[in-house]
């Protein structure tokens, strides 16, 4: 079994530019997150693009949706920033594609402390080898349906419809 990543930008690929002050994006961290999960099982690494979901426009879901139709693998992970998840897990989901696909991202960068960008990566990783087709969202240790999932931005986490 192999597993494609495909990054997209958001949070978890964030990099704080010390200069000018800001968070903004450089290259995927994914190198480095595979280096440090030490993922065994055989992985490409997509780099779609790097864009904070709040910028992302139905053209880009379009490509990430074609991305993944595209995709020979039949497991596909998505890094994916968390402010518009929900709506390009729904773009996938109602496509059908016959794949699994997981939706995943960060509160806080890779690059800064307590960040939960490895954590929800590994959770990512695990689960997309055992869930049936279909299109989640995982986050913070839970597994959610494409459909089932808002993101409660008053408590920073996600949670069921």
């Amino acid at each position: 079994m192999s597993i494609r990543i495909v990054a997209t930008g958001g949070t978890f690929d964030k990099h704080y530019d010390a200069v000018k002050g800001i968070l903004g994006f450089d290259k995927t961290h994914l190198p480095q997150v595979l280096s440090q999960a030490r993922v065994t099982v055989p992985i490409t690494v997509q780099e779609l693009m790097l864009l904070d979901s709040l910028d992302m426009q139905d053209a880009d879901r379009a490509r990430i949706r074609e991305a993944c139709s595209q995709a020979q693998e039949e497991r596909i992970v998505i890094i994916h920033g968390t402010d518009t998840m929900r709506e390009t897990a729904e773009v996938l989901g109602t496509a059908g594609l016959s794949k699994t696909i997981v939706l995943t991202g960060a509160m806080i960068p890779y690059e800064v402390a307590d960040s939960d960008a490895l954590f929800n990566f590994g959770c990512a990783i695990g689960v997309v080898q055992h869930l049936a087709q279909g299109v989640y969202i995982v986050m913070n240790g839970q597994v959610f349906s494409w459909e089932n999932v808002v993101k409660d931005r008053a408590a920073g986490r996600f949670t069921q419809r």
